[in-house]
């Protein structure tokens, strides 16, 4: 499958984390826009457009409306034809931007794509409804493979678990939906049978045309990379009435399909040595997620490194300096770092997906200055397995600090220790004692305004969609440039004055997640701190 160079991309997703996933895996040059507004800029050609809507804790009437701002916003820059070969005036035009994708022929219209959860959270089925509105069909699949999340009968596999029966949803405030179709009401579906699926790219398209004239949408089953890849082939195959909804697997397939080659990861063997202690040697198994995804927006930030961990986390070091005090003004509990461990280099790209996804590569060096900053690590997710991330940085020489809930709510603002040039500081947030109901959008609010406060602009990573885009939101960043991604999930951008920021969904990655992060942005030093 070969593009041309001039064609262009348009995708929304719901969550900060989750833009950042598709912007990687579209394997293009991206833009990621933290305004719908900015979608009004003409994508450049050969460009893929990102917006994050935060859209995941809307109402479902607020979200459906942010679909549709974004897709006006588009149109107005006056480069999409609306719905089967129509202009943004309901003019006939030569609509046939998505058969590019195959025949190199394109009139200037993007491709378009929606993001949504792989599992099922937030108002998707009013976002789909929006979203298809100007479709002449919405092909769905919102399989993750990578993640061991499939979709068997249209239903969501969780590890073989049903959706509705697993752990997944035990942060969310409702039940899980049991279906697909479920989850997508009112659009109108009919479910695409594994069986359909593999009999390949054309007889699919003709079933998926088959629905259109009926007035449905198809929602696909999808066990492997190999299944979403013929669902993008297949509705490729339709012309440019099709939109496209799915988890980062579709966006990969989607990414496949619009890339002549991809690039090869280095080999070991040529990997320069970077700081991973042996304790965070990499495998497979752990680098996908066998729990549910982060847990954001109500449950946010409310892990205890400590305590909430699926095996014992590295314990803190004796209580080291804190920030300067200040009478008005709390200030934060940290812990000195142990001293670092060197080790040879374990980071490897994701034996269970790595080989089958067009992304820009994963690596162990960074092709862009750090400017001798230091680099925060903010833990803003209640996931277990963030426990074990956050021990295996501090034993790797990371600074600690950890924050009470009370104080990130208050209407004072957190001092923290200012991370020095070439160190490393991890912040998260004691949850020992459990997050009053409703503060919790509170203590997220008060850790972005902590982490907007510190001098010096160090490089950060955050974890969890809604405390990512609360940190930047409050540092006033709204444009982010992807540079790749270090494992599955964890995207390295930039902003537009250098600052690299890595996003990552709670539940991803193993637990040498931060490790390998810390490791990727400071690939020179013998360990995570000096």
């Amino acid at each position: 499958m070969c593009r041309r160079d001039d064609t262009t991309v348009v995708a929304l997703a719901d969550d900060l984390s989750g833009a950042a996933e598709v912007a990687a895996l579209l394997g293009l040059p991206a833009r990621l826009a933290l305004r719908p507004a900015d979608l009004g800029l003409s994508p450049a050609p050969g460009e893929a457009v990102v917006v994050d809507l935060d859209s995941r804790y809307l109402d479902e009437g607020a979200a459906a409306a942010a679909v549709r701002a974004a897709v006006r916003a588009v149109r107005a820059a006056g480069r999409v034809s609306s719905g089967a070969g129509r202009d943004a005036d309901g003019n006939l035009a030569e609509g046939r931007a998505f058969r590019a994708v195959n025949s190199g022929a394109v009139d200037g219209g993007p491709l378009w794509f929606k993001k949504c959860d792989s599992l099922l959270r937030g108002p998707v089925g009013a976002e789909a409804a929006a979203f298809a509105e100007d479709a002449e069909v919405l092909v769905v699949a919102t399989a993750l493979p990578a993640a061991r999340r499939v979709v068997r009968g249209g239903v969501v596999l969780v590890d073989g678990v049903p959706l509705h029966e697993s752990a997944a949803w035990r942060a969310e405030e409702r039940a899980a939906p049991r279906s697909v179709a479920g989850a997508l009401a009112p659009l109108p579906v009919t479910g695409v049978p594994l069986e359909t699926v593999r009999r390949g790219p054309i007889a699919l398209a003709g079933r998926f045309r088959e629905m259109a004239a009926d007035g449905r949408h198809p929602v696909c089953d999808a066990e492997t990379d190999t299944d979403l890849t013929v669902i993008a082939t297949a509705a490729a195959l339709l012309g440019p009435g099709v939109r496209l909804l799915g988890s980062g697997g579709l966006a990969a397939a989607l990414g496949r399909l619009l890339t002549s080659r991809r690039p090869t990861p280095p080999s070991a063997g040529t990997r320069p040595p970077s700081a991973v202690p042996p304790s965070a040697t990499h495998t497979p198994a752990a680098t996908h997620p066998t729990a549910p995804a982060e847990a954001t927006g109500p449950t946010a930030a409310t892990h205890t490194p400590a305590t909430a961990t699926t095996e014992p986390a590295a314990p803190p070091s004796p209580a080291g300096p804190t920030a300067p005090p200040e009478a008005a003004r709390p200030t934060a509990t940290t812990h000195a770092p142990a001293a670092a461990t060197a080790g040879p280099d374990t980071a490897c790209p994701d034996a269970a997906s790595g080989a089958a996804r067009a992304v820009v590569p994963v690596y162990d060096t960074v092709p862009v200055g750090t400017g001798g900053r230091g680099l925060l690590v903010v833990a803003g997710s209640a996931e277990p397995v963030v426990g074990e991330q956050v021990g295996r940085l501090v034993a790797a020489g990371a600074r600690h600090v950890v924050l009470a809930p009370g104080q990130l709510a208050g209407t004072d603002t957190v001092v923290l220790p200012a991370p020095a040039p070439g160190t490393v500081t991890v912040v998260s947030v004691d949850g020992a004692g459990g997050v009053r109901a409703g503060a919790a959008r509170a203590v997220v609010a008060g850790l972005a305004r902590a982490v907007s406060a510190l001098p010096g602009r160090p490089d950060l990573v955050l974890t969890g969609g809604e405390t990512a885009r609360r940190v930047l939101d409050a540092l006033g960043v709204t444009t982010l440039r992807p540079v790749g991604e270090i494992h599955h999930g964890a995207v390295h951008c930039t902003t537009t004055d250098g600052r690299s920021v890595v996003t990552r969904p709670g539940s991803f990655g193993g637990p040498d997640s931060f490790v390998r992060i810390a490791a990727a942005l400071r690939p020179s030093q013998q360990g995570v701190t000096q």
